[in-house]
């Protein structure tokens, strides 16, 4: 098949490299607002260079993933879907909410697949997580935690138009509580701090945050993030049911290291970046866009599923903000 990619940055070139790699696709068209960055991605990859959104789509692709910058999503999405193309797209839908329903709203009824990327539902650690949740053999949950440390922020530049925290970063482990666990969040209470870099304040963010979800079960999640892990890249969770306990992320790479007299564990060199922690999950997402693509398999994550996360972290950045519990219904409510 033939694959179209719309924005060429950081995200977008590892995308390409993992399409061009990939046995079902034969052949790239790829377009960015930078030339330069077409022609690089074209070099390597051997793909085709197109001069606009609109030639990509019309260059006889199968389906369009999009990574270009979150402001230009809505309008990426609902081209290719007129034009009847299936079509991946980096979260989030949209930089607001309010944008985010208007593309759900636009798509409604169209037979043309939109798959969002939320990597970690493609992971092995966390497959298997939703495999024992879903077998029965945890037992009831009681308590589910979850963890993303970034080694270091992102640029200021990057903070400032990333929505905060919790829409930009805590929003993958909203989504992957609601995708293993099977449940809904009903309510909130987060706190948010800054220990670190002053732009994350000046921002008006928080770079250090927590937050207590209440499950629709009465499960309690507990979901923990920070822009400062200097031993490297974080990524965890644990679902402690009446029967049984595990986790994700126990393994040798883990960046954290025990002080218990005697314990070697881990042993490995820390991972220090998100493409290093999740490589094997993004080939995985992609390889299931193809299968989208081909019609083998519906969206795996659809639009309804990154609203749903979406409106954890829109509550959360509430709670934070007003220092109380809040609930989904409220922030649906607007």
């Amino acid at each position: 098949m033939r694959i179209g990619i719309l924005g060429l940055g950081r995200i977008g070139a590892f995308h390409a490299e993992t399409l061009a790699g990939l046995a079902a696709v034969e052949s790239l068209v790829v377009a960015d607002p930078f030339a330069d960055a077409a022609k690089t991605a074209a070099e390597r990859f051997g793909a085709d260079v197109a001069d606009s959104p609109e030639a990509v789509l019309a260059a006889g692709v199968d389906g369009v993933v999009v990574a270009a910058a979150t402001d230009a999503h809505p309008g990426l999405i609902l081209a290719a879907v007129e034009a009847g193309l299936p079509v991946f797209c980096e979260k989030p839908v949209a930089r607001t909410m309010v944008e985010g329903v208007e593309v759900l709203k636009a798509v409604a009824g169209r037979d043309v697949p939109v798959q969002i990327g939320y990597n970690r539902r493609f992971d092995a650690g966390f497959v298997a997580a939703r495999a024992a949740v879903r077998s029965g053999e945890l037992g009831a949950l009681h308590t589910v935690r979850s963890t993303t440390l970034d080694p270091a922020p992102p640029p200021a530049g990057y903070i400032a138009a990333s929505g905060g925290i919790f829409r930009d970063c805590a929003v993958h482990d909203f989504d992957v509580i609601r995708w293993v666990t099977g449940r809904e969040v009903t309510e909130v209470y987060a706190v948010g701090g800054n220990r670190g870099a002053d732009f994350i304040k000046d921002a008006g963010d928080a770079d250090t945050t927590g937050a207590v979800l209440t499950l629709d079960d009465g499960t309690i999640g507990v979901v923990s993030n920070s822009r400062h892990n200097a031993r490297g890249y974080d990524v965890r969770m644990e679902l402690h049911g009446f029967a049984d306990s595990i986790a994700v992320g126990l393994e040798d790479k883990l960046p954290l290291r025990s002080v218990e007299p005697g314990v070697s564990f881990p042993g490995g060199p820390p991972h220090d970046f998100f493409m290093d922690r999740f490589a094997a999950a993004y080939r995985a997402e992609l390889t299931a866009f193809t299968q989208v693509v081909a019609g083998a398999r519906p969206s795996p994550c659809t639009i309804e599923d990154a609203l749903e996360a979406g409106w954890i972290a829109e509550a959360c950045t509430l709670s934070v903000r007003e220092h109380r519990p809040v609930t989904i219904a409220e922030v649906r409510r607007g």
